[in-house]
């Protein structure tokens, strides 16, 4: 997800989209899932040369990336769409926010309650066995890059570096996170509930446990019979409620949870056993999935 908190930052990208051919194959990619430069070419019947300057400018902005694969007329370039959703926050534009944010792993929790299907590993290797909740309070856990449960909840703490005359504006979270299935499954729907100070915000629905593509950051040994990646969500709560990728969840605001420079910050994501759908969740960081970043916190004030 690409969060544009001002249009003159977005400056950039919006350039990039500001052509018929790259919104194209952008559409294409989001598609297929990939491409070499060949079959774009031939399915927006260009030559190579004229694919290859506007890779060129989608690849500047952010928005694809392109890996480099030996197949079976030699070496080819494949292009992969790098974000699957843009924001662009118009009220904010001007207001001149302050803004922190915090690089956070996800094995990093504070604390847990764990059920099976279960499990973490970092980027070499497997965190204890699987299926047993007592590794999750492995001194280890905190270098892991990927945790999953079917039943439960991981917490994180947010630093809080306010001064005593400052006040949040808004908070942010960004993972890139999908449901539980024993192996995969990718219809598997899971509810997936976001809560701050124990208050919850709302919940997301993943669609699935998604598998059968290799996740495009997994490590090399990470078999394939297992998830791959996941879907990025973008979480928000400020003065007007609490917000899923900019849809509102609830009525739950920055002011109702009373939020100030000495408080705690504790974020929760779980699948509660009231869920409606209780498949699990899984998150992924620096080292897994699609998505070259761990759980992103982003604190805005004044």
């Amino acid at each position: 997800m690409v969060y544009i908190k001002d249009l003159k930052s977005g400056l950039s990208l919006f350039k990039a989209l500001s052509s018929d051919i790259r919104l194209q194959m952008i559409e294409l990619l989001a598609e297929h899932g990939h491409l070499n430069l060949n079959d774009l070419a031939q399915k927006m019947s260009l030559t190579n040369g004229a694919i290859t300057m506007h890779v060129k400018k989608l690849e500047e902005s952010g928005l694809i990336e392109i890996q480099t694969a030996v197949g079976k007329h030699g070496i080819q370039k494949i292009c992969y769409l790098n974000e699957e959703k843009l924001i662009v926050d118009l009220k904010n534009a001007d207001k001149g926010n302050n803004v922190y944010e915090v690089d956070i792993q996800v094995g990093h929790y504070s604390a847990y309650e764990v059920k099976p299907t279960c499990g973490m590993a970092t980027r070499d290797k497997i965190i204890g066995e699987f299926d047993d909740p007592r590794y999750f309070a492995d001194p280890e856990h905190i270098h892991a890059d990927i945790v999953w449960l079917t039943e439960g909840f991981f917490e994180y703490r947010i630093p809080n570096y306010l001064k005593s005359n400052q006040q949040f504006e808004e908070l942010q979270f960004i993972m890139e996170i999908g449901s539980e299935a024993p192996g995969y499954c990718n219809n598997w729907p899971s509810d997936i509930y976001f809560c701050i100070n124990d208050q919850e915000l709302g919940f997301w629905t993943s669609p699935g446990d998604f598998g059968g593509v290799r996740g495009t950051f997994n490590p090399d040994w990470w078999p394939m019979s297992l998830n791959q990646y996941g879907l990025l969500k973008m979480i928000r709560i400020n003065k007007e409620g609490s917000f899923i990728d900019g849809t509102k969840v609830s009525s739950v605001t920055l002011d109702s949870i009373g939020l100030d420079y000495k408080s705690d910050i504790k974020l929760k994501i779980g699948v509660p056993a009231h869920a409606k759908n209780t498949h699990g969740l899984t998150l992924f960081g620096k080292h897994f999935g699609n998505y070259n970043q761990n759980l992103t916190a982003r604190v805005l004030y004044f």
